[in-house]
């Protein structure tokens, strides 16, 4: 059974509370319960869009097994199943060709990703 940890109102596998606690964090100037809560925070604040994505998802699921179910002794026509995923919403159109650049950027974040290169 694995083990758990509480902290700032969560239940932490015990594993990944020790790397936090003992490789992530020491020398950072972050303190164990700042994380805790902000990281609780995190999840509290994303946990409902989390649950809608999760839906949406299971939803495209049930279509798409429904569609293979449906579709079942037939030869594959390629098409038609990309159709199928495009009309679902599954696939969605290619977009033009853009870039994006390091304008407007925490500067550490920014030449961190130049001298990476």
């Amino acid at each position: 059974m694995t083990q758990t940890v509480q902290s700032a109102g969560l239940s932490i596998n015990q594993d990944l509370f020790e790397f936090i606690e003992h490789e992530a964090l020491p020398n950072t100037g972050i303190t164990s319960s700042q994380f805790w809560q902000n990281f609780a925070d995190l999840i509290n604040d994303l946990s409902s869009e989390n649950a809608k994505l999760l839906s949406k998802r299971d939803e495209l699921q049930a279509q798409i097994d429904n569609w293979h179910k449906q579709n079942l002794g037939e030869k594959f026509d390629f098409g038609r199943y990309k159709q199928f995923l495009t009309d679902i919403g599954y696939l969605v159109p290619e977009v033009d060709d853009f870039s994006i650049s390091t304008e407007n950027v925490d500067a550490e974040l920014a030449t961190m990703a130049v001298l990476n290169l």
